[in-house]
């Protein structure tokens, strides 16, 4: 089995996002975060953790980049049960039952987004159009005999979405600029 673990390359998840993920805790998409907000009236960090943001479950913060681990299923059980309870805790979930049954769905998905290799870095990309979030989740693979020393060391991306060109890791904190 596997699962995703938040991982910072460098230091600009603490600066990008009001709170950033701890390195090496579980993730999910985290999307259900912004079920209240219109993403089209969200701004600076609140925008930029909606735009490229993975959950770190126990620290509720925000990581840019998530890497594919090796998981048992005891690890299995206990990401859904802390993600049940910070439901309940955080987000107000009526009881644990109810927050336990969304937990499975979300792990699930997760689940789901790691068919690629073992270390692999999958990076996230949503936007919002008529009233409909959108995720788009990439492997960042890293160029052939590199490890994960520097955070702008590689780029190569798989997918079959059209990245966004306008998007720069500086501006994500930052209040769009009319056109």
């Amino acid at each position: 089995m596997k699962l995703l673990r938040t991982i910072a390359l460098d230091p600009s998840d603490t600066f990008v996002f009001d709170a950033a993920a701890d390195p090496g805790e579980w993730a999910v998409s985290g999307a259900f975060r912004f079920c209240d907000q219109d993403p089209a009236k969200l701004a600076g960090k609140a925008r930029a953790a909606f735009r490229s943001g993975f959950l770190g479950v126990k620290s509720w913060g925000w990581s840019t980049l998530t890497q594919i681990v090796p998981a048992t299923e005891d690890d299995c059980r206990a990401l859904i049960e802390l993600l049940a309870r910070q439901l309940v805790d955080r987000f107000g979930a009526p009881d644990v039952a109810t927050a336990r049954a969304a937990a499975e769905e979300e792990v699930a998905f997760v689940q789901s987004l790691c068919a690629h290799p073992i270390s692999s870095l999958i990076a996230v990309h949503r936007s919002a159009s008529g009233g409909e979030v959108r995720e788009a989740f990439r492997r960042v693979q890293l160029r052939e005999g590199q490890g994960h020393g520097k955070a702008f060391s590689f780029m190569e991306v798989e997918d079959d979405v059209e990245p966004d060109h306008d998007l720069h890791l500086a501006d994500m904190g930052r209040e769009p600029r009319p056109r």
